[in-house]
């Protein structure tokens, strides 16, 4: 059996590269959770809903996207895993609220991953949606 932290980054690659809910429903609880304090995900409450943004998001906005994972920490105890990454890229795709702005993103965030077992039952992500939303001209 895998290892929590094995699957939380099996999991966040998955998702952060858009690979949609397709490729990670197999580290998550069917009926998974999610939560964030950002206008961006208003009305996604499921680790699918969110995945399926991220896709959306790769798939048409932001084609060139990519992170940087600069911290990733295990609390077995608690049974939580927690990456804090960095997203980058252009908007140079069809989507989002204006035509493509050609402008970057470069925008912190972190994922807090809660398990229950060996698959992820609740998310949270921890993110400035505003000042991103601000670098690529979209508010």
């Amino acid at each position: 059996m895998p290892s929590i932290k094995d699957t939380a980054a099996q999991f966040f690659d998955a998702c952060e590269t858009g690979k949609g809910w397709g490729a990670c429903e197999q580290y998550c609880h069917p009926d998974a959770s999610f939560a964030a304090q950002a206008d961006a995900f208003e009305g996604i409450d499921t680790i699918q809903g969110y995945t399926e943004a991220m896709k959306g998001l790769i798939a048409g906005p932001i084609p060139d996207a990519s992170y940087e994972m600069k911290s990733f920490a295990v609390d077995e105890k608690r049974g939580h895993v927690c990456g804090y990454a960095v997203f980058e890229g252009t908007h140079t795709g069809e989507g989002g609220p204006i035509d493509p702005s050609g402008k970057k993103v470069e925008t912190d965030y972190v994922y807090v991953m809660e398990f229950d077992g060996d698959r992820i039952r609740h998310m949270t992500k921890i993110w400035n949606d505003g000042f991103a939303m601000r670098q690529l001209g979209w508010g």
